[in-house]
């Protein structure tokens, strides 16, 4: 995960560029913020889907996670299809309900562009009947008309439809109970940002829950889970990793530190990655 944030387009693509060239190295991502929520508050910030587009390279790739407060869901969903189609069908799609209190420098972001920021619950709603309309725009062959309590869309229609079908895996994150419940029924793969391993099991188990309160199987849903990356601590990072693969995850997530060091991806898949599959 390189943030598109502290750093440059010319960074992002040398990152990508060198990640592009590692075997071990199956997924890209970028966030999903308009403003810096890390190191200084006045430092560039691009906005996240403009240059996934530009940088669809061999691996999968996507934008952990979109936030559903920032675009309207049909607006996101023509974006996401389009870079599906330029990316030759390696897009995940990465969603969740945006910025939560923490870190609170994400806040200003929205009153910065003229957005309203919702209050939690009702953006978690927002986030569910947004996953429905987005599905239907990527499947459905007719103009349907959408009636909810938070999106109303007349005539709408997806077309061109993805590379991928139905449509683009999808991936949920968050860590909140209500969050949870949309990813057991909306998401093929979960995300969490690390941190207290027992917490995120905790999280793991309640989701677990709720996919077999739906009749779904618990299994089916990848787990995935964010680590930071110190390069000052490898052996850390490999503990972390370990522990994560023996607790059920299987989508890792080395969250890469800005500004990009030279050659950091080739570091992560040598100090990281391949010790810990041995």
């Amino acid at each position: 995960m390189t943030p598109p944030s502290q750093a440059g387009y010319d960074d992002l693509v040398r990152v990508w560029r060198e990640a592009d060239g590692v075997p071990e190295i199956e997924h890209a991502w970028l966030y999903d913020h308009l403003m810096p929520v890390f190191g200084d508050p006045g430092g560039p910030t691009s906005e996240g889907w403009t240059p996934l587009a530009a940088l669809a390279a061999r691996m999968r790739l996507g934008v952990m996670v979109t936030g559903n407060r920032l675009r309207p869901p049909a607006v996101l969903a023509k974006i996401a299809t389009t870079v599906d189609i330029v990316s030759g069908g390696r897009l995940d799609f990465g969603i969740g309900v945006g910025s939560r209190p923490r870190p609170p420098e994400a806040w200003r972001e929205y009153a910065a562009h003229g957005l309203p920021f919702q209050e939690t619950a009702r953006a978690v709603a927002s986030l569910a009947e947004a996953r429905t309309l987005i599905k239907r725009l990527r499947t459905e062959e007719r103009p349907f008309g959408f009636h909810g309590e938070h999106h109303r869309l007349t005539g709408a229609f997806g077309h061109p439809k993805p590379v991928q079908r139905p449509h683009p895996p999808v991936l949920v994150g968050g860590r909140s109970s209500v969050t949870l419940r949309v990813a057991a029924e909306h998401a093929d793969l979960w995300d969490v940002p690390g941190g207290d391993l027992d917490d995120v099991l905790r999280r793991s188990a309640l989701l677990g829950r709720y996919c077999a309160g739906i009749g779904r199987d618990p299994a089916s849903l990848v787990r995935s889970l964010r680590l930071l990356v110190d390069t000052g601590r490898p052996d850390a990072v490999r503990e972390a990793v370990g522990e994560a693969l023996g607790a059920g995850f299987t989508h890792i997530v080395p969250g890469l530190p800005a500004p990009f060091p030279e050659g950091i991806a080739r570091w992560v898949a040598e100090e990281v990655i391949r010790p810990s599959v041995r």
